[in-house]
């Protein structure tokens, strides 16, 4: 038997109880996946921090990240349907801006998680 194996089947029925309780429903769990997915691209990453200093035109959010036009526009398409960043229109330009606190909060937990840790990466060197 494996380390992570059980003998029985529930250990602490009351703990296992109350955390069945407060899981939120599958609707808002597959939600919240498409939220990490989108921020598990590194190149849409790299444009929410770019947002973190405050709104930002698709011109210049390229020129910041070093993408295309093109591809900061379809990234924004997909990060503002998801409500991760709003548009602001003004004339013929629209100004990207993070949604809420909340998306903040996300960027600054993630960014200073991995500067305080080293990460070990087994998926990217091949070892386990």
């Amino acid at each position: 038997m494996s380390i992570d194996g059980c003998t029985v089947k529930v250990v602490d029925p009351d703990r296992v109880t109350a955390v069945r309780e407060r899981m939120p429903d599958a609707g808002d769990l597959i939600d919240t996946a498409d939220v990490f997915g989108l921020l598990s691209d590194p190149n849409r990453l790299r444009l929410l921090v770019a947002l973190l200093d405050g709104e930002l035109c698709v011109c210049d959010l390229a020129a910041v990240t070093g993408q295309s036009e093109s591809a900061v526009s379809h990234a924004l398409r997909l990060l503002r349907a998801h409500r991760i960043v709003a548009a602001r229109r003004s004339g013929r330009m629209a100004y990207y801006r993070l949604e809420d606190p909340h998306v903040r909060m996300l960027l600054d937990l993630a960014l200073a998680h991995i500067q305080h840790t080293e990460a070990i990466h087994p998926e990217r060197d091949g070892s386990e």
